[in-house]
């Protein structure tokens, strides 16, 4: 099945603690079904110093469920989601809320 969020793309958080919150995707981790985006869903990590790192609180990004997450419309600006069609002979994506070509 085809990716419908790419690593780079402008999304928003549709539920949880950090519903409403905009960010790009980092990383997208297909087999998990999940997603780290920039500023969300960032947790505190206690690490012990090593030889090769201080420790102490190391905040980092968690993943993110993709069926939590939506596409920025590049048009509207709101959530959208991501439909597929052929333009010259190349599969797009394109927002449905405006039908505006995502890549490509």
């Amino acid at each position: 099945m085809a990716a419908k969020l790419k690593k780079g793309d402008r999304v928003i958080v549709l539920t949880g603690k950090d519903k409403g919150r905009e960010g790009e995707i980092l990383e997208v981790r297909p087999k998990e079904g999940r997603a780290i985006v920039k500023d969300v869903n960032v947790v505190v990590r206690h690490t012990r110093p090593s030889q090769t790192s201080q420790g102490g609180r190391i905040r980092k990004e968690a993943p993110v469920h993709l069926s939590n997450l939506a596409l920025v419309d590049p048009k509207l600006g709101g959530p959208t989601r991501v439909g597929f069609r052929f333009e010259d002979g190349r599969k797009v994506r394109y927002a449905k809320k405006s039908g505006e070509k995502i890549d490509g």
